[in-house]
């Protein structure tokens, strides 16, 4: 007996240091089993009590008075499929008739405590069938990313949610991206996973950094084209204004329209021409737009013109030629200029990091999805990396990217440097680096001195 108790104690005593220092190793070792048997011995009463019943139907009543039996009871949806997951579980709900989406949605939160997670999430999968994703603990505390992604071409892992899943950048579905957050807030880290994600992949990567280049040239060598000033930056917006309509013309003449061509393989951009003619994508990495848009002078304000028609361009225009903008700033509002606000309408894709100001998270999400404003202002200062991210669609999240240090994201790009294509249109903007030697230091004393 005493040897039980004792064993006893120290299971108690490592599941709660689990708890503490670990808890994705407490959620699979513990957490988990004890998260199961408090949803399916709770679920009926829970669902009552969240108003997630329906009433019996009709005929069950008639068929119970007239057999005399008692009343049948209300009615909840029926549990699908019950996944365990690394962060929490995935339970699939099929709806009683007159239940909607939306009702599970909204008793979210009163789901959470009563099963006692984390965090309740849901979407619908299809017409009458919604996925309850419940989280057993903090997932955004300490991002650690599954070692398994779902990686394609243009699509790459950034991020987690907050439900547990991996956030994905992809170019094919978001064309254009807007990046928002203050100083401090992670918007670079999070532009290195971005970076580092891209490296491994068939794409020409092209930065305007005007930080006179503190923050993307360190990645030169996985680059195509860097700017460092507005000079240069609007010269290179040109070509690849130049390069873009010349890719048009490729696509133009290579589009087989004829009446014994399916329509399947007429080409309308350079994913639908052969792989030996497909021009290499393009991801446009703009470090701080604001210094792109801002002058003095009048000069200035004939380029800073120049430059936004160019991003315009670009962003009406581009995705069919495979280039893709993906923009970043503290602010981005109509002080900036004419030309932002309808440069802003075409960038779908939004991430919104901590900012100082409820008007900052309204240039986001302002006019796509009102509810992810109030969350972007309330971003804890000593939380960097977290941010809001959303879409044209209205739906929106919270995530957080991994940490990944410059010295890091050198490395991957250093890794890759030999994917790095030369576009002749951008040749003159091709960072000049230095070529890469392999370090070996003496393996011995000995070795040293006799050398």
């Amino acid at each position: 007996m005493t040897a039980f108790l004792i064993a006893l104690v120290l299971v108690v005593a490592a599941a709660g240091l689990l708890r503490w220092r670990r808890p994705a190793w407490y959620w699979l070792v513990f957490g988990v089993t004890f998260a199961v048997l408090r949803v399916l011995v709770r679920y009926v009463s829970v669902m009552d009590a969240c108003g997630l019943t329906v009433p019996p139907s009709r005929w069950r009543l008639a068929l119970a008075r007239i057999t005399n039996r008692p009343v049948p009871e209300s009615r909840v949806p029926r549990i699908l499929r019950v996944r365990p997951t690394r962060t929490g579980l995935v339970l699939r709900l099929k709806l009683r008739p007159g239940q909607d989406a939306f009702d599970v949605s909204a008793a979210s939160d009163r789901l959470r405590h009563s099963f006692g997670m984390y965090g309740v999430t849901s979407r619908e999968l299809r017409s009458g069938v919604v996925e309850v994703r419940m989280t057993g603990y903090d997932v955004l505390k300490r991002v650690q990313m599954p070692t398994a992604a779902d990686t394609r071409p243009m699509r790459v892992p950034v991020a987690l949610r907050e439900d547990g899943s991996v956030h994905y950048r992809d170019y094919r579905a978001v064309p254009h991206g807007l990046t928002l957050g203050a100083t401090e807030s992670g918007k670079s880290v999070y532009q290195r996973n971005l970076v580092a994600g891209l490296a491994a992949q068939d794409v020409a990567l092209v930065g305007i950094d005007c930080k006179q280049g503190v923050e993307l040239f360190p990645l030169a060598r996985r680059f195509s084209a860097l700017a460092d000033n507005p000079d240069t930056a609007l010269e290179l917006l040109e070509a690849l204004v130049t390069q873009m309509e010349d890719v048009y013309q490729l696509i133009r003449a290579q589009q087989r329209i004829s009446v014994n061509v399916p329509d399947a393989q007429i080409a309308a951009d350079i994913w639908d021409l052969p792989a030996d003619m497909r021009p290499v994508p393009v991801v446009v990495l703009v470090d701080e737009v604001a210094e792109l848009a801002l002058f003095a002078t009048k000069d200035q304000e004939k380029r800073r013109d120049r430059i936004v028609t160019a991003l315009v361009r670009l962003a009406q225009l581009g995705r069919a030629s495979g280039i893709y903008l993906e923009i970043c700033g503290q602010r981005f509002g109509s002080e900036l200029g004419k030309g932002i606000t309808m440069l802003r309408a075409q960038l779908t894709g939004r991430t919104a990091h901590r900012v100082n100001d409820e008007s900052s998270a309204n240039m986001a999400f302002g006019d796509i999805a009102p509810d992810a404003v109030l969350a972007a202002i309330q971003i804890p200062t000593e939380t960097p990396g977290i941010a809001v991210t959303g879409d044209s669609s209205g739906g929106w999240a919270r995530i957080r990217a991994p940490h990944t240090s410059l010295r890091q994201a050198v490395n991957i790009c250093n890794k890759y440097a030999d994917r790095t294509p030369d576009l002749p249109a951008l040749e003159p903007f091709r960072p000049v680096v230095a070529p890469l030697h392999s370090v070996r230091g003496p393996l011995s004393k000995t070795a040293s001195a006799t050398a």
